[in-house]
């Protein structure tokens, strides 16, 4: 890892990568690779941050994104000769990235950088509540909320953000506030987000889209997609990115009875083991989720009381983005839903004119509009505005994309993720 996070005393670009729940710094690192590979340390100087390694991740956004603002000012203050600014999130270090961003243009830290790229991949810009209707989208809500400390809460919207009573998923998209505005200064913001298969964050908050236009269309076809070329079957256009009028429909016979029992026949061990299996992982998870909540909370309390390397009274005191929150009537709605419905009906308006007309643009068959809550409603209309490159990236080879689109793990099986990031870093990225 050392001789990837570094650079050289001429560097003059800062490129600052952030991982995402219980992740840690290796995570990044075919990021950091596919980076070095185009721009040498005399040009990149290349930070992995790794103050929110493993369980660190649980302490909330906030507080994340304060100690990632703190490695990014160290770093500016023994390195003078960064002028130019990039930050990549991935996953929840999206979310951190962009809280961190808000916090050095609170500061006044951006003044002095040109800010050159943000860039997102699979990160949940709209929380993970899921939508969908039914037992198994209301034990999601519920159980991810309860476990995941305070950034299950804040993932969930489950959670009043300071002084604004609202969810801080919708604070920072919010462009009233420095979040929003620090994100603004910089020159290109790209997300790149999975289609499918992506069983930790889905298109419709990856892609900060009211709908999820993909399902089905996808699962073993793709006839009619336009993808990016050079980057065929993986990366797709991002304005159109299916044939005016054609259809993403299934391909390939239809199995047989006998192929049909064959396979489950084959299945039938993985299917006992997981019956054993299955309990014993459950009664586990909930008990390291006691475990880790409890270590989260006193990290917390030292983080808050100003017992670690973190100048938290220097962050909380810039905090002038409240009084432009206090501008705005405060709507308590974060915990509204719309119940157990997965769409809203024809007769229900999300209000968002712009997302529509951008829809009525794609090709691709479009599907109603998943009844999100308002703050999600919200935060979609916000972050449309700062105008986003958005690159859907349907990856075939595993059946969770999540960890492939950054190739989290060098293997084989993420091979379709190196393009992703070949794009970005060919394609997207500016020096």
């Amino acid at each position: 890892m050392e001789d990837i996070n570094t650079g050289a005393k001429s560097a003059t670009h800062l490129c600052v990568l952030v991982h995402g729940l219980w992740g840690n710094p290796s995570h990044m690192l075919s990021i950091a690779k596919t980076l070095r590979a185009v721009h040498p340390p005399s040009s990149l100087y290349i930070l992995v941050t790794t103050s929110n390694a493993g369980m660190h991740t649980y302490d909330g956004i906030h507080t994340c994104g304060e100690r990632v603002c703190h490695e990014i000012e160290q770093t500016l203050a023994i390195r003078p000769t960064l002028t130019k600014l990039s930050v990549v999130g991935y996953s929840l270090g999206g979310l951190v990235a962009r809280y961190a961003i808000g916090l050095l243009h609170a500061q006044g830290t951006l003044d002095n950088l040109e800010c050159k790229n943000f860039a997102a991949f699979a990160s949940p810009f709209l929380g993970v509540r899921s939508p969908r209707g039914g037992w198994r989208g209301a034990a999601w809500n519920f159980l991810g909320s309860r476990t995941l400390a305070a950034s299950g809460r804040q993932l969930f919207g489950e959670d009043g953000f300071g002084e604004t009573g609202r969810p801080l998923v919708e604070v920072l998209a919010d462009g009233r506030g420095v979040f929003a505005k620090g994100l603004g200064r910089f020159g290109r913001r790209t997300v790149y987000a999975n289609v499918v298969n992506d069983r930790t964050a889905e298109w419709y908050t990856t892609g900060v889209d009211r709908r999820d236009p993909w399902g089905e269309w996808l699962e073993g076809g793709g006839e009619g997609l336009k993808f990016v070329e050079g980057y065929e079957d993986v990366v797709l256009e991002p304005v159109q990115p299916a044939l005016a009028g054609g259809r993403v429909g299934r391909r390939g016979k239809k199995e047989g009875m006998g192929e049909v029992v064959r396979r489950w026949v084959g299945r039938a061990p993985l299917v006992l083991a997981l019956v054993v299996l299955i309990p014993i992982g459950v009664v586990g998870y909930f008990i390291n989720a006691g475990i880790q909540t409890k270590r989260s909370s006193t990290r917390v309390k030292a983080h808050e009381e100003g017992l670690t390397d973190v100048k938290v009274k220097d962050y909380r005191s810039a905090r002038l983005w409240m009084d432009e929150i206090r501008e705005r009537v405060v709507e308590d709605m974060g915990g509204e839903t719309l119940g157990d419905q997965e769409f809203l009906g024809e007769g229900e308006e999300s209000g968002e004119e712009e997302i529509v007309k951008r829809e009525r643009r794609m090709s691709i068959p479009q599907r109603p509009t998943l009844a999100l809550a308002p703050y999600q409603f919200k935060a979609i209309e916000e972050l449309d505005k700062l105008g986003f490159r958005k690159y859907p990236v349907w990856i075939h080879k595993v059946r969770h994309s999540h960890a492939a689109i950054v190739v989290r793990t060098e293997t084989s099986s993420f091979s379709e993720g190196q393009l992703v990031l070949n794009h970005w870093v060919k394609e997207e990225f500016l020096i």
